[in-house]
């Protein structure tokens, strides 16, 4: 099971790789949203999958700030034309 977590942690980082290029290189302030929230994603689930010392209320507050900024991402996706 280890293994799966890791190809899904691998999988957020290539995700966040690719929010930070539309941000920086396309200039898209979406992009920065996804960055952020799958950066998250991937201390939060490091932190379970490496019993990484992070308090419980830090990481759920990570995960809600994730959730707000992915649907921020969506929002401003919604909008362009």
């Amino acid at each position: 099971m280890n293994a799966l977590q890791n190809v899904s942690i691998l999988l957020e980082l290539a995700v966040a790789i690719l929010g930070l290029l539309i941000w920086l290189q396309k200039k898209k302030s979406y992009g920065a949203f996804i960055f952020i929230t799958f950066l998250l994603y991937m201390v939060y689930d490091a932190s379970r999958l490496w019993n990484l010392a992070i308090p419980e209320l830090i990481l759920r507050l990570l995960f809600a700030v994730a959730s707000l900024s992915i649907l921020l991402a969506v929002w401003k996706l919604y909008k362009t034309e």
